[in-house]
């Protein structure tokens, strides 16, 4: 018996130093050639196509230095850099062996009065001081010949935009020459210009938009006026937002920028958010403040389709919830929260995002003239309908009083692709005081382009605010902001398409990603559905009844005795008080069961989500157990 404990013993001894000999074997064999498997869904740790594309191009060395203080101190903030420093060389050992011999790496290590940090410094690295007083370098240098871009700080908030900054990077040494962007808008998207009020007070003017900071990176960005009557030669993509009250003669430059093979992408707007923050509350006038709404009408009806500025988009599958004025989550069917179902899934540009904000987004009707190919870019579901714009703004309760979906899709941005014909075949509109005839006789303009161009309308301008894009966090490292949705990314891959390196789209598209649980969304607004048809029917039973009472209040006999009903009258103007009050009564009740449904259905399925695995490990490890014991039990 002993003996046999001991062979037991031994033999297991045995099997414990072959399997670690095994492990050590695979691990020097494996670290020879290191591999790695990409498990996550968006394969958010393996280059991008793009990427690929961008290197496997390169037909002359490029060079890039990394440089990482290689600290003896161990402080918490040394040792996170450290990891993230090892998780970009990763990435970069990923770019030479795609690259091969046409991308050299170089390591240096910026200690304190070194060459290392001489040469940090002179690529235009800086250093980042931390809790312990010492500097720390982690950044890195791309350069080719004489041209030379730096990426200062690889600050660990970006590392989901890591590849697309590095990218980038390369894409600008191989071609410094930056395309001009114009940016045209009726917001204030290059931030507030400061005042003497600001001055005394010590407040700094308000920032410019990061759409347009990260437009600078890769574009020379050049502001046009409102007012615009010409749009210079050098501008190769023309980008408006908001054009409110936009005049007759500066959408004849849009028209002549166009039909000279300009690009345009503009962002239209029926109900801006951000402008009625600067006007009015449209509470107190009677209606939506002035400025709250733009389109570009001569243009857009010529290019036969139509935008009209008093309708916004509801649609119950891509709502959004917002906070009402008592702090409760609210839906707001005129939010739109667009996921993969309501992109389109075939096009460069938007193949890869996964979420796009657009709050009382405005909807592209009509059919393109011949000679224009349209593609849609952005939908609603067929869940949705047009609604009145300030209905919408009054939240989400106003919007479903009565709404009915359409069953239609609606446009929310497109692409117009083709030869276009001017809006203004009269030639450029006169100044005042100038006769038709002068302006005829010294008509120059365009009539048709004649090469094919692009324009890309989109019906929601407060996407590319940073309020509805963007999320800022305080951490130790300064704030760090991340994207909430993908919107600047759509922005992005629009201007880069039309003027830059279109391969870069594939790399930005990875930098967010979000998971909407379109089922719930789905059965919510089924049942939202249901719902709603009886909150409706008894919402009209309630305005009948309150018209009834009425019309019987306004009766009289005759001028004596206006006031006085006669008993029929009393007892029909009772039992209709009661009715009101049972209507009342039944319609509250209605609206709390839906959203008791609505409610109930989310707390059952988050309790599906939270024990549905452990339940399926449960039951698999009795499964194991029960079957471990019949086989024990047979011997």
């Amino acid at each position: 018996m002993q003996k046999k404990s001991f062979e037991t013993i031994l033999y297991s001894a045995a099997g414990i130093v072959v399997m670690l000999v095994i492990l050590l074997a695979v691990n020097v064999i494996t670290g020879a050639w290191p591999l790695r498997a990409d498990l996550t869904q968006e394969k958010a740790y393996t280059l991008s196509a793009g990427t690929k594309a961008v290197l496997q191009k390169l037909d002359t060395p490029v060079k890039i230095r990394f440089y990482c203080t290689q600290s003896e101190t161990a402080t918490p903030e040394t040792v996170y850099l450290k990891d993230y420093a090892r998780k970009v060389e990763d990435l970069l050992h990923e770019y030479r062996q795609v690259a091969g011999k046409n991308l050299v790496i170089e390591k240096y290590d910026p200690q304190p009065d070194s060459d290392a940090e001489d040469s940090a410094r002179l690529d235009g690295l800086e250093s980042q001081q931390l809790a312990s007083g010492d500097n720390f370098y982690l950044g890195l240098a791309v350069s080719l010949a004489d041209t030379r871009v730096a990426i200062p700080f690889l600050a660990p908030n970006r590392e989901r935009q890591l590849e697309y900054d590095i990218t980038r990077a390369i894409t600008q040494v191989l071609s410094p020459d930056k395309p001009v962007v114009g940016v045209m808008s009726g917001l204030p998207v290059f931030g507030g210009e400061m005042n003497p009020m600001m001055m005394q007070s010590g407040q700094p003017p308000e920032p410019a938009w990061t759409i347009i900071e990260q437009l600078k990176q890769d574009f020379t960005v050049r502001r046009v006026e409102l007012d615009a009557d010409k749009i210079d030669d050098d501008v190769k993509v023309l980008l408006v937002i908001h054009p409110k009250e936009i005049s007759d003669r500066t959408q004849y430059a849009i028209d002549q920028f166009v039909l000279r093979g300009g690009k345009l992408i503009a962002f239209l707007d029926p109900m801006s958010a951000i402008a009625g923050r600067q006007q009015q509350n449209p509470m107190l006038g009677g209606g939506a403040p002035s400025g709250t709404s733009s389109s570009l009408d001569k243009l857009l009806k010529t290019w036969g389709l139509q935008f009209d500025t008093s309708k916004v988009v509801a649609d119950l599958d891509f709502k959004m919830q917002l906070q009402d004025r008592n702090g409760q989550p609210s839906d707001a069917p005129a939010w739109l929260a667009l996921t993969a179902d309501g992109l389109n899934r075939d096009d460069v540009v938007t193949s890869q995002i996964d979420e796009i904000w657009l709050p009382m987004c405005g909807a592209f009707t009509g059919t393109p003239i011949a000679g224009l190919k349209e593609t849609v870019l952005l939908h609603s579901s067929q869940d949705a309908a047009l609604v009145d714009s300030f209905m919408a703004s009054m939240g989400g309760g106003a919007v479903m009083n009565g709404f009915k979906p359409a069953g239609v899709n609606y446009n929310l941005a497109v692409r117009l692709t083709g030869k276009f014909k001017t809006a203004f075949p009269d030639g450029k509109p006169s100044d005042a005081g100038s006769t038709n005839a002068v302006a005829k006789a010294a008509d120059t303009s365009l009539k048709e382009s004649k090469v094919e161009t692009s324009v890309v309308l989109v019906g929601d301008s407060d996407l590319l605010a940073d309020d509805f894009s963007l999320r800022k966090i305080q951490t130790p490292f300064g704030n760090m902001i991340s994207p909430m949705n993908a919107n600047l990314d759509f922005a992005q891959n629009l201007v880069e398409q039309m003027a830059g390196d279109s391969h870069l789209i594939g790399v930005r598209s990875r930098a967010s990603l979000s998971r909407p649980f379109t089922l719930i969304k789905k059965m919510e607004a089924e049942a939202e559905a249901r719902g709603q048809a009886k909150i409706d029917e008894l919402q009209q039973s309630l305005n009948d009844t309150q018209q009834r009472l009425s019309e019987l209040q306004s009766q009289k006999k005759d001028k004596d005795q206006r006031f006085i009903l006669s008993p029929e009258q009393k007892a029909e103007l009772e039992n209709f008080r009661k009715q009101q009050a049972e209507v009342s009564r039944a319609l509250k009740q209605a609206q709390k069961d839906l959203r008791k449904e609505v409610v109930s259905l989310e707390t059952r399925l988050t309790w599906l989500n939270i024990l549905a695995m452990p339940f399926a490990v449960t039951m698999a490890g009795v499964g194991i157990a029960l079957i471990k014991r019949k086989k024990t039990s047979a011997k």
